[in-house]
């Protein structure tokens, strides 16, 4: 099963987050052959960390919410709030397969939250900058409550045009990076 897990930074937390740097990965690495995608979020400095996005293959629920919150920097208190929610991945890769690579143009995370009908169940038409597009679903998979995007794009609002905007009651459009450790 598919999840898609966002923790949001606790105002102030930057330093414990740089401090657990090397726990937070080293408790990523045994899920390596699961993710699907990972990355933090940055305030409009580019430098700043706002968050923590993990796309992630486990079997069940139970295992979605032991990765998220068992996590290092969410046990030390570096997170505010984590969005966890089943995900479908529409691309069928992960950020790795992404033609695009690791590197150059800006990258974001669109995240459309929905009022009370699906939208967006079909990939866009202009699909050669997307990194990794799906719904965001209820725990059982049938509910439809928004959708995660991945993206390169020129600029913040090209982001945010990937989604249809009457369909969403907000979307949010975070700067991203590719995530794991440097090579």
């Amino acid at each position: 099963m598919e999840y898609f897990c966002y923790h949001r930074d606790r105002a102030g937390s930057a330093a414990l987050r740089d401090e657990l740097l090397e726990e937070h990965w080293s408790y990523m690495d045994p899920y390596a052959k699961e993710l699907i995608a990972r990355g933090p979020t940055f305030a409009e400095d580019g430098e700043t960390p706002t968050g923590s996005v993990h796309i992630v293959d486990v079997p069940d629920p139970a295992a979605a919410r032991a990765f998220a919150f068992d996590e290092p920097n969410h046990q030390a208190g570096v997170y505010r709030d984590v969005l966890l929610r089943r995900w479908r991945n529409m691309l069928g890769r992960t950020m790795w397969d992404f033609p695009g690579g690791r590197t150059g143009g800006n990258r974001y995370l669109v995240l459309g939250l929905g009022p009370d009908r699906a939208a967006d169940l079909v990939l866009p038409p202009a699909r050669d900058e997307l990194i990794a597009f799906g719904p965001l679903l209820s725990d059982d998979g049938a509910t439809w409550l928004g959708t995660a995007v991945l993206l390169r794009a020129p600029d913040q609002d090209t982001a945010r045009a990937v989604l249809a905007p009457d369909q969403y009651a907000d979307i949010e459009v975070h700067d991203w990076e590719f995530g794991g450790r440097r090579p």
